[in-house]
């Protein structure tokens, strides 16, 4: 029996459609370095999604490596409670340096949910116990992703994801979010002045006193299609915030550690979060890790004697695991001693160049929007009306499977193609990866029936 046979007699992958695995079985991996990952047939593909947005810094960089086969020498694992370790100290030292001013307090879980979990229930634990105990809601942004735990699923609004479990849910604000692309306003994201803000204006004056937090992606909602909104949406959004005295929670665990083109993408805005949730690129795509950072203001709101019953009851087996942590931090010393980000800005322009030239003009391609590296190209079947395809159509779908005939890793979000590619790239890999997107697009979209929307 081969792996592939094996994997699917025993395997049922994430957010996948197992019936898909028949027509296109999963693909077995043997390495990977630096943006290429290898099938077990020696097949090349360019990971331009850095494997799930995850993989920051490349495929088995050798410096994260090291740093982890240093620790594992010394500390696999230890209970966080009562106990800590070098490792933890020293990235919380580190990430304190770069995070927006005031987050000064860290929580370890081990994934993206889980800090989102923690930063719903610190902030709704933080309300009761400051005098505040009818705010018990939270607002978030529609087509918001945050996650797909409970709570994570009950402030994210894509369908797709929380339909079914609705009735599980919690009952949330959810306020129209800036859609750049198909503006209602008939403005432009370079220049326009967020006249769409009063839809968060009219949700504050309604819902703000018995709101905790509000949850965002900051400037890009990811799983939506690489939506793209201005830094003054997020400037606004902190003054109503402060104004009506609910909690700002940033999820920066897609946006973190560059890939935006700036550390954090609040840096944009030049605002600080209550509470700021990161993962992901934390450990370079190594290792399962997340980390929930507060104010001391909110900290304080918890340290009390035991008997008063405030302490924040939450944990995690793996929390401030040492392996992950020593990935974090030779994330760090990376970021510190090579000149990532501005090599990658670089790239990203070089990187806007070539699909412009490529793409731009395309019957359907309604738009290339990008955010330092991450790029986004939103397919439509009316260049004009911007009217996209069906979504049963699987146009992106379709596209997928020619790219992946082509050695490349393009896992498209509805009729969005996207590149988050690790900020390593390089101007060369660029051209290879806009030619293999290229060419499978035309695989698929050179006929009639797609320019017509009948596929």
């Amino acid at each position: 029996m081969s792996l592939v046979q094996k994997d699917l007699q025993y395997i049922w992958h994430p957010c996948s459609q197992m019936k898909d695995y028949e027509t296109l079985p999963p693909i077995v991996i043997d390495r990977g370095e630096g943006v290429y990952l290898y099938g077990e047939d020696g097949k090349e593909y360019i990971d331009i999604v850095s494997s799930w947005w995850c993989n920051l810094l490349g495929h088995c960089n050798p410096r994260i490596n090291e740093g982890i086969k240093a620790q594992l020498g010394r500390l696999e694992h230890v209970i966080f409670a009562n106990f800590t370790h070098e490792g933890a100290i020293r990235l919380c030292e580190q990430l304190a340096e770069i995070l927006p001013a005031g987050l000064t307090k860290f929580n370890f879980s081990d994934n993206g949910s889980a800090a989102v979990e923690c930063s719903l229930k610190m902030a709704f634990q933080y309300q009761n116990q400051t005098g505040h105990p009818e705010k018990t809601r939270f607002m978030c942004l529609s087509e918001g992703y945050h996650g797909e735990t409970l709570g994570a699923l009950s402030v994210g609004t894509l369908d797709l994801y929380a339909r079914l479990y609705r009735p599980m849910l919690m009952d949330t604000v959810r306020i129209q979010a800036p859609d750049c692309f198909r503006c209602p306003c008939g403005k432009c994201r370079d220049t326009c002045a967020c006249e769409c803000f009063s839809h968060a204006e009219r949700a504050f004056e309604r819902y703000a006193a018995e709101t905790c937090a509000i949850i965002v992606e900051p400037l890009l909602q990811g799983s939506a299609g690489m939506r793209i909104y201005p830094p003054l949406y997020l400037k606004k959004l902190r003054g109503l915030c402060d104004r009506y005295g609910v909690l700002l929670i940033a999820d920066e665990i897609a946006t973190g550690f560059g890939r935006t083109g700036k550390m954090f993408a609040c840096d944009h805005a030049g605002i600080s979060p209550d509470i700021l949730c990161m993962s992901k690129g934390l450990t370079g795509g190594y290792l399962p890790m997340a980390i929930t950072v507060t104010t001391d203001e909110i900290y304080r709101a918890f340290y009390a004697d035991y008997s008063e019953g405030k302490a924040f009851m939450h944990s995690h087996t793996y929390s401030g695991n040492p392996l992950g942590c020593a990935a974090a931090l030779a994330v760090q010393e990376i970021f510190r001693s090579e000149p990532i980000l501005e090599n990658a800005a670089g790239r990203a322009e070089y990187l806007t160049r070539k699909l412009n030239k490529a793409l731009k003009d395309h019957p359907n391609v309604g738009e290339i929007r990008h955010i330092g590296l991450i790029h986004a190209v939103e397919l439509v079947r009316d260049k004009n009306t911007k009217a996209g395809f069906d979504p049963g159509l699987r146009v992106g779908y379709q596209i997928y499977q020619k790219a992946l005939k082509r050695g490349l890793l393009l896992r498209p979000l509805g009729n969005v193609l996207y590149f988050n590619p690790p900020l390593i790239i390089t101007e060369e890999q660029i051209d290879c990866a806009v030619e293999r997107c290229a060419a499978a697009m035309d695989d698929i979209v050179s006929s009639k029936s797609f320019r017509t929307g009948r596929i």
